[in-house]
Formats: structure tokens, sequence, C-alpha cells
């Protein structure tokens, strides 16, 4: 199994330099860039006020998060989901950013930038010049979004998951090893039962003279040759 985990994060700004916050972190685990069903999914209090700006795009307000744990408290189960493979993010250098400060506040190590798996910069590289946010190519993908109508971690990870399995070719991955053991299966038929006696198909009479027919109202037919 290659375990990587594809995560999202909703935050009270843009800048963790400047105070704002994680408020909502999600992820996905993935088994050679497919989705296994395992998920990871927490709200987080971020100890200070969300603006209406950033309430507008996630949808969060504080009143919501009155009881959600603050981050240090999440912070060990984050870690043991997310393992020591790599972390795939749209936008991944902004995801690490708020984690990082996040982990920095609680005094344990950064992530490494080793494991990031940037899928902003796939897309960049395989659809240069055109929009590509995740918006963009999930309609590009045709991948459904009507349940896009905020920014939702969980829901942008089984998005972007669906994203990423076009980005990296995943299905064609997929039908290539269905392929590959249907080829084994017809092998080991084979080897059971040995060659297969063809069995000729002989033309009727009747369908002899139709093909005649057909063939006299065509003007210097090849077969005639």
């Amino acid at each position: 199994m290659t375990r990587s985990v594809l995560f999202d994060t909703e935050t009270t700004g843009l800048d963790p330099l400047k105070g704002d916050r994680v408020i909502e972190v999600a992820a996905l685990e993935l088994d050679n860039d497919l989705p296994t069903g395992k998920s990871f999914h927490r709200l987080i209090h971020p100890q200070r006020d969300i603006p209406e700006d950033a309430t507008r795009i996630h949808g969060i307000t504080i009143d919501k998060l009155r009881d959600a744990p603050r981050f240090e408290e999440i912070l060990d189960d984050l870690m043991d989901f997310f393992g020591d493979g790599p972390l795939v993010a749209h936008n991944a250098p902004f995801d690490f950013g708020f984690l990082n400060a996040e982990f920095a506040r609680a005094g344990r190590p950064s992530l490494q930038r080793a494991r990031m798996v940037d899928t902003l910069a796939m897309a960049k590289l395989r659809f240069p010049g055109l929009p590509n946010s995740l918006d963009a190519l999930c309609r590009r993908f045709d991948i459904d979004l009507s349940e896009r109508t905020t920014h939702n971690a969980l829901l942008d990870c089984k998005l972007l998951a669906e994203v990423y399995v076009e980005l990296t070719g995943g299905r064609q991955r997929g039908l290539s090893l269905a392929t590959e053991e249907q080829a084994r299966m017809q092998i080991a038929t084979y080897a059971a039962e040995g060659p297969r006696t063809p069995r000729p198909i002989m033309p009727s009479e009747t369908e002899l003279a139709a093909h005649a027919a057909f063939l006299g109202k065509l003007k210097s037919p090849i077969w005639n040759a």
C-alpha cells in the first residue's frame, strides 16, 4: 500500500502571520492516489473572532464553534491520521503555512515541505494559462458541483480527490489493472482447457444469393476483381 493523505483547511482569513487561525480541517486517506474511504474531519475553535468576509466564503460563524475543541486538542489525532507519507492539497503552500503556524503555537515541529503535493501546481502544468481553481477543474473534468454552495473542508476534499484521480491518471491505471487481470484469467483458462477448436461460419445459399445481388448493384466492386 502506497499511502498518502489529501487534506483541506478553512480559516478565519488569509494570513496566519497576522493572527488568522484554522477553524476546520478535513482529510482523506489515499492508497496509490485513490480514496480508501477513511476520513478525518474536525471543527476547531480559533480563540478569536471570524470576520464576515471569511464567513461568506465557508459559512462558519463563531457561534457554530462554541463547543468545538481548540487546535492543540485535535493535533495528536490529526498527526496520527496524516502519518508520515505525502500530503496532497490544492494550493498546498497555503494549507501548509496555516498548519505549521498552528503547530508552532503548540510547540510542535512543522510539516516537512518535502511531503507536499500541490494539485494547483500540477493543474497549472497540465492546463497552462487556464483557470485552475477547484471549481474550474471540477467543471473541466465534469465533476458534480451541485453540493458546493460554500467552501467546506470535507466536501472540498472529496471533490479534490476526484480531481486528483484525473490529474494523476488514476482511472486509466484502474482500467489498465482490470485489463491485466482479465488477461491473466484468459491465460489461466487456456492453460486449463487447452486451445479451442475454431468453428467455421458458413453462409447459406440464400445469404450467398443476397450478397451476389448486392455486389451487382456496385460499380466495379473490388470483391469481383
